[in-house]
């Protein structure tokens, strides 16, 4: 089967994206690591399928996959590209996009500066449905990383997250411990590790390593993340200017129980067609 597919990235978190509206296509876990690869394949963070929508009241369905195969929960990078993608490739003319995840509704909205505007939701603290195993919410937790007590922030942004401060982001063993505490008991579905130097009370610097996938060049679920710990735990302002190793990201949460919008970019880098 040929199959036609769009790379673009945001911040330089890159991706495969597959219309499967016009196009019927099914992906496995293996094919999946095998477009993966960088070396032999396309070469990506995550693959983006887009779907005909499940309900009446959204446009489209959007599922996400990661450069091993496993599906996961929510991708923000990815939702803005995905949002560029149905309007350059013609699936809609909406300028205000509807979609649903397996986590949830999503609103997009394409900017005239040409950013992507991104309603993410209300960021969920509760341990059971982020999810982490502890008994009870607090503020803040810790964790032992050989030897090496350290405090962080967790929340779900639809995909779980553990946000650690740290004095030089730079300077900091974001595979070593990003590697052993993503696949941490504490953290039954794994989760995505997020190293915050709070630079501002406007201004955060960010890595990410992602489940999955390992360090990369942004993670705009990561940046939310980094938002709501640095707002709950640091007195930050409510609009938030986030740092990656790719560029930067707007957030703006207003507070507790309250959704959270992210913007930033969304670039096409080809288009192209591949035998499955």
């Amino acid at each position: 089967m040929m199959l036609s597919f769009a790379k673009m990235h945001g911040l330089g978190n890159d991706f495969m994206v597959v219309d499967g509206v016009s196009q019927q296509i099914y992906f496995t876990e293996g094919q999946i690591r095998k477009l993966s690869d960088r070396n032999r394949g396309i070469g990506f963070d995550q693959l983006l399928l887009i779907e005909t929508p499940m309900q009446p009241d959204v446009d489209f369905h959007y599922r996400i996959f990661n450069a091993d195969g496993t599906e996961v929960e929510q991708c923000g990078n990815g939702a803005r590209c995905l949002g560029r993608f149905v309007r350059q490739m013609g699936l809609t003319w909406k300028h205000k996009i509807r979609i649903s995840t397996i986590k949830g509704i999503m609103n997009l909205q394409l900017m005239r500066n040409g950013l992507v505007s991104v309603d993410m939701g209300v960021p969920e603290l509760e341990p059971a449905k982020i999810p982490m195993q502890q008994p009870e919410r607090q503020l803040s937790y810790q964790v032992d990383v050989e030897g090496q007590v350290l405090e962080f922030g967790a929340v779900s942004m639809g995909n779980p997250h553990c946000v650690i401060r740290v004095d030089d982001v730079a300077s900091t063993d974001v595979d070593k411990i990003g590697g052993y505490l993503t696949e941490h008991e504490l953290f039954p579905q794994g989760a995505n590790i997020g190293f915050m130097q709070v630079v501002a009370d406007d201004e955060i610097r960010l890595r990410v390593y992602e489940r999955g996938v390992g360090e990369t060049q942004a993670c705009g679920t990561g940046a939310c993340a980094s938002a709501v710990v640095g707002r709950m735990l640091h007195q930050m302002q409510q609009k938030v200017r986030v740092y990656l190793p790719g560029g930067h990201l707007h957030i703006d949460w207003p507070g507790e129980g309250k959704p959270l919008k992210m913007m930033g970019p969304a670039e096409f880098v080809y288009q192209g067609i591949i035998e499955i």
